[in-house]
């Protein structure tokens, strides 16, 4: 029976087998620091492959070089023995809703949902730090031991993550940051869809070098925008030199599959549609009939049938349909002559027959996309009390974006959520389209300053206030649309993990250092202080399966089962040796997807070894694994 490998995907691993499908010959066997044979990459050969010319050392080359960005990159593909916990009392609907919190340093939840969310997210919003001097940043080591990993610690949250102000007196100031950039963008690229989309709130500290690391994640050629965001509405008098008034939002697609959307029209530009002649064609207005580009065809008479009088296009300028064409729009009663019948023609411009919205363009007004102040009062209303965030971005701002770039049915991630901004957005335009957008959050949990208005209203971590946002925004959104039908199927809830260490034993992963003095403690794999609901999330994690399905909980044959998606995956964790053979035939004949058992669970070896046998008489395309 095979058994789940409990720990998030190697990238390397499968880096190398890419570049051995395309360059065999580059790929070769090499012994490794623990005297094992294994494939590793012939790096010179691989850059002669990759080059018309030979390639002998350095050479000068257009590229974005920092200290420690190798290391970022093997950051990214280190596999870590990592899990998921989930965390009922903080959830809300946490057995129906489909969206996710996750609580934990962002690239290991970039990690984990490698399989299970690899090219299934439409679109990401991060707005991350912004390298200011004031900024908390993430610092990526996992080559140092527990105690060394402490004593350099200057802050840690609640788990013990590190997270260091990155002041301008650090000679690393650009580089700490773009390598924490780096690792980041590269797991997120994975997740995007083909069609996918993200988009990267930054200020000009960092705008340039950010544009050019997503050059190299993405592509320079999936470049699509720089938006200018008007995050004020009146300059700050006191500044020095020049008064900030906006940030900029990177906008990168995965591939040429990306299908740009149209924004609503808005009621200025529906205004001059105002004259309806009750015809049933709707309302118009006027328009111009010459064109720009001449052409002979268009010259001609038009005549008024009010007055016989005939109107020709200036020298030089043409109509912008043909003689036949116009014709047609006279018969039509198309073509308009004043408001009494005399005047020259124009054509008459329907509403029903314009684009259905408007082309975004690259400047944002704080009108059409809010501000910062507008982010702080909607913060604000929510808590009622003084805003226990600092740097929120108005949810109208998302709102816009969302509209850009996803359809009603889409998974959209934030892996700097903040506040969780982006979550509001997202039910937000569900409410008022009447969509079923999906939301990953994720926060690290990153402790509130003791005098800040978050600690005092009781929040000790960032994490907690979007939580208590997410909870406070979907009730108000419910109320307000009370009225709309759809409503009651508005998704307000949201699924509450946890990042931990794994829920095996240590020796789980590492047999090697095994003394047979300390095999008879190492008979229960699991860590004693792991539930059964941990080990279903570390499995659903192990097999890719969506971490936002559905949970059902039944008891069968006097024994607890877990139903993931009706029969997506059914999972049975008892460890006191019940699981026997009528158990798992009556399992069995429910024919689920994928069926998972605890080894210390079977009551004897004979279960255990027919298990299998079982499901392929009963359940032969049942996938079976044990813990």
């Amino acid at each position: 029976m095979n058994k789940p490998k409990m720990h998030s995907p190697n990238l390397t691993h499968d880096h190398i087998a890419r570049i051995r499908a395309c360059f065999p010959n580059c790929v070769t066997e090499a012994q490794g620091k623990d005297g094992h044979v294994k494939l590793a990459v012939d790096f010179d050969l691989l850059r002669q492959e990759l080059s018309e010319s030979i390639v002998e050392g350095p050479q000068e080359r257009y590229q974005l070089n920092w200290p420690g960005k190798r290391q970022a990159l093997l950051t990214a593909n280190a596999p870590i023995a990592k899990t998921l916990r989930p965390c009922r009392e903080e959830s809300v609907d946490f057995d129906t809703t489909q969206n996710l919190f996750i609580e934990g340093d962002n690239l290991d939840a970039l990690k984990l949902l490698q399989e299970t969310y690899l090219g299934k997210v439409k679109m990401i919003y991060i707005d991350p730090p912004y390298n200011t001097g004031n900024d908390f940043i993430y610092e990526d080591d996992f080559a140092e031991d527990m105690q060394s990993y402490q004593l350099r610690s200057h802050q840690k949250d609640e788990q013990g993550k590190r997270l260091q102000v990155n002041t301008e007196s650090n000679g690393r100031f650009h580089s700490d940051w773009l390598s924490m950039m780096y690792s980041r963008l590269k797991l997120a690229r994975n997740l995007l869809r083909e069609d996918g989309v993200i988009f990267i709130s930054i200020d000009d500290h960092e705008q340039a070098n950010l544009k050019r690391l997503c050059d190299e994640v993405f592509g320079e050629e999936n470049f699509l925008a720089n938006i200018v965001w008007q995050k004020k509405y009146a300059a700050t008098n006191d500044a020095k030199g020049f008064s900030n008034l906006h940030d900029h939002i990177l906008v990168f697609q995965k591939s040429n599959s990306f299908e740009r959307r149209l924004l609503p029209r808005t009621e200025e530009q529906n205004k001059p549609y105002k004259n309806d002649n009750g015809d049933g064609k709707g309302l118009w207005r006027s328009d111009n009939l010459l064109v720009k580009s001449f052409s002979q065809s268009g010259v001609y008479p038009i005549i008024n049938p009010n007055t016989r009088v005939g109107y020709l296009p200036p020298e030089g300028s043409s109509w912008r349909a043909s003689k036949e064409t116009m014709q047609k729009w006279l018969e039509e009663n198309r073509i308009y002559f004043g408001k009494d019948g005399t005047g020259a023609p124009q054509l008459k411009r329907y509403l029903n027959e314009v684009q259905d919205g408007r082309v975004p363009t690259t400047w944002w007004t704080f009108e059409d996309a809010g501000h910062n102040d507008a982010a702080n009062k909607e913060l604000s209303n929510l808590f009622k009390s003084k805003t226990p965030f600092d740097t929120p971005k108005p949810s109208s701002l998302i709102r816009q974006m969302l509209r850009i770039s996803t359809k009603t049915n889409d998974t959209i991630l934030d892996f700097f959520s903040g506040s969780a901004t982006t979550a509001h957005a997202v039910m937000q335009l569900n409410a008022e389209d009447g969509g079923n957008r999906k939301f990953i959050m994720v926060q690290i949990p990153e402790p509130c300053d003791e005098k800040s208005e978050a600690f005092k209203a009781g929040f000790k971590t960032i994490a907690q206030i979007g939580q208590e946002r997410i909870r406070r925004a979907g009730q108000k959104i419910k109320t307000e649309y009370a009225n709309k039908e759809s409503i009651a199927k508005l998704d307000i809830g949201f699924r509450v993990l946890k990042i931990d260490t794994s829920n095996m034993a240590d020796i789980y992963y590492r047999p090697d250092q095994t003394q047979q003095p300390d095999l008879i403690n190492l008979v229960n794999n699991i860590k004693p202080d792991r539930t059964a609901e941990d080990l279903l999330f570390q499995v659903l994690l192990d097999w890719g399966v969506d971490l936002a399905l559905p949970i059902a909980q039944e008891t069968i044959q006097g024994k607890e089962v877990f139903l993931v998606d009706g029969n997506a995956l059914a999972a049975c964790f008892d460890a006191q040796g019940g699981v026997d053979g009528p158990f798992v035939k009556e399992l069995a004949k429910r024919q689920p997807l994928r069926a998972v058992f605890r080894d210390a669970g079977f009551k004897n070896d004979a279960t255990k070894i027919n298990v299998e046998q079982i499901f392929k008489l009963l359940s032969p395309a049942t996938e079976v694994k044990c813990i």
